[in-house]
Formats: C-alpha cells, structure tokens, sequence
C-alpha cells in the first residue's frame, strides 16, 4: 500500500544519511590524526619524506615543498650540453670583434637584452666581464632580472655595450623603435651596441631603427646551428626621451 511504500522509502534515506555522516566523520578524524602541526616542519627527515612525496597530502604538505634554488637551477643548465655549446658559440665568434672595435673589455658595463636564462650574461663574466647585467619581461634569477625593454630602468648613458644574441630582440618586439631608442639612451656615447638578427631581415632595415647609431661591422655567426647576422652599431650619442 502507499503508506507501507513510504515508510519504507524514509527508513531507506535514513539509512543513506547516517552511512554519509559516518563516513563524514572517519573522513575529519582522519584529517585531525594526520594533520601537521606546522606548515614549517622542524624534522629534516620529515621535510624530506615530504618533498619525496609525488603528491601533496594536505596544503601544509604543500607548503613545505622545496623550491629549487637559483643557483642548483643554474648549476643544472651550466651542465647542460646546448648551454655549455652556446656559451662556446658566444666567447668564439661573437664576443672577439666586439673587443677588437673597443666595445667589450674587462671594465665594460655591459647590458644584455632578451637574455632568456642569461647564457649571454654567464658567457661574458666567464671571459673576465664583471659588470653585466641581464634583463628580459621574465625574472630568472640570479643571471636575469624582470625589464621592459621599451622603458629600461637604467639612466642614460649606464653602459658601455647594450647586446642580445636573441635574434627575436629587435622582430619580436612590440615597438621595435622604442627598443632601438631605450638601447641608444642606455649607451654611452661611442659605446656599441650589439644585436643578432635573423639573416632573412634586410640588415638596412633594422639599422633604420637606429636614430643615433651607424653601422660599424656586420658578422654572420652562428648560435645553436643556426646562422645569423650580429649587426655591430656605435652610438653616436643618448636619446632625449624622457624616463
């Protein structure tokens, strides 16, 4: 009869709502009994059971993985065969016309533009330049700090050398002339500047962009097997654009 049918039905939810609250509790006993007191364990040993694990358990779990250090993360890429084959590339064919013009030495200030990872920047201290400084629109510290290069934050005339062995530096940019103006307003006057440029780009056509610079030296190089063009300019003064 229906009333036999829904006494039946309401013992049946009954049951159904006590199994889920049962389960509900085991479930929060669980949490309490295996919750970390601290997101900052003070174990050693447990911060490392915790950074082995392939999943975090809990979000203090999560909080506690390791973040790799800048240097270990730079240690790992200066391992690597295509690191150590661009650093080669660089110190081989790049880096000796730019000293034989008087544009990189020692005491040169040098800034590296869309360094990516900073091979550039760890290329030109491991030849003896202390005073480089890497910038592209992400941080990868400790070679390479956060800069748009459309508005550099640097005073003008700071650096002796402005170069990028990044061939999409100049193509790539959103306003290629604010780029070409920022790197003549960061380089002294007489000072080079240095950029690789895709072979297929009419060399004109990107020393064009360049108000306050000509031409001195133009070498096909190349980088990670690919051949470009490294257009050589000196500065014939900064820019008046205000910062």
């Amino acid at each position: 009869s229906p009333p036999a049918m829904d006494r039946r039905a309401q013992r049946l939810v009954t049951r159904v709502s006590v199994a889920l609250a049962a389960l509900a509790t085991l479930s929060l006993v669980h949490l309490l009994h295996h919750a970390s007191p601290s997101c900052f364990p003070a174990s050693h040993s447990l911060a490392l059971t915790l950074s082995l694990a392939p999943f975090p358990r809990t979000s203090c779990d999560a909080a506690t993985r390791r973040v790799v250090p800048p240097d270990r993360s730079l240690a790992k890429l200066r391992a690597s065969s295509r690191w150590r084959r661009r650093i080669s590339a660089l110190a081989a064919s790049v880096f000796p016309p730019l000293r034989g013009l008087g544009f990189l030495a020692a005491p040169s200030r040098v800034l590296c533009l869309a360094a990516g990872a900073g091979h550039a920047v760890d290329a030109l201290r491991s030849t003896g330049v202390a005073d480089v400084t890497g910038t592209d629109l992400v941080d990868f510290p400790p070679l390479v700090r956060r800069a748009d290069p459309h508005r550099l934050p640097f005073s003008n005339a700071a650096f002796d050398l402005v170069f990028s062995d990044d061939p999409s530096a100049i193509s790539g940019a959103l306003f290629p002339s604010r780029l070409a103006a920022e790197a003549e307003r960061a380089v002294r006057r007489g000072g080079g500047i240095a950029l690789a440029v895709d072979r297929e780009i009419e060399t004109a056509a990107v020393a064009a962009l360049f108000k306050r610079s000509r031409i001195v030296d133009v070498k096909d190089v190349t980088l990670d097997g690919s051949q470009v063009r490294l257009l050589i300019l000196q500065s014939n003064g900064t820019t008046s654009i205000p910062h």
